[in-house]
């Protein structure tokens, strides 16, 4: 019981030191956005989360029967023609899109509230972004895509309480 406390502990102190980390260069010594463009980007932040949200059930039902049907065949064709993981990978994105959504579903409460649960929920999806980034090898995405986010998300930080 104690070992699974200390990995629970463990990761939690990680990514509260990644956390803060972030927080160091992405908030602090970044250069600073402008007052009132952060000031939109809070207001905007939870009808865009809306936005994504919409967008994205529908998104990933469709992939999630369209699935069904094309991994046993993308899988059957991965391996013919040297993918041999291609189904497993578009499982894998589709997975990802459903915790993505989900959490950005959770966010809009709090963020228009301006409450710090809401960030929190936007830096964990932007964090399974970027592991979903890693898996299917997309280097553009997991440095341009995420370093905007993060460093959108830590300057705004400090407007959720």
């Amino acid at each position: 019981m104690a070992k699974s406390d200390t990995k629970s502990t463990d990761f939690k102190s990680s990514m509260s030191g990644l956390e803060s980390t972030l927080e160091l260069y992405l908030g602090k010594k970044a250069p600073q956005l402008p007052e009132k463009w952060r000031e939109v980007l809070v207001k905007l932040a939870p009808y865009l989360a809306i936005i994504a949200v919409v967008i994205g059930v529908p998104a990933f039902l469709a992939l999630l029967g369209l699935g069904a049907f094309v991994v046993p065949l993308g899988t059957i064709g991965g391996v013919m023609s040297g993918h041999p993981f291609s189904g497993i990978s578009y499982l894998l994105s589709v997975a990802f899109l459903g915790v993505m959504v989900i959490l950005e579903a959770l966010a809009i409460t709090g963020l228009f509230g301006r409450k710090a649960q809401g960030w929190r929920y936007m830096y964990w999806g932007t964090l399974v972004g970027a592991v979903q980034n890693v898996v299917n090898f997309n280097l553009g995405g997991l440095v341009i895509g995420t370093l905007l986010s993060l460093y959108l998300l830590f300057q705004v930080r400090s407007y959720y309480k």
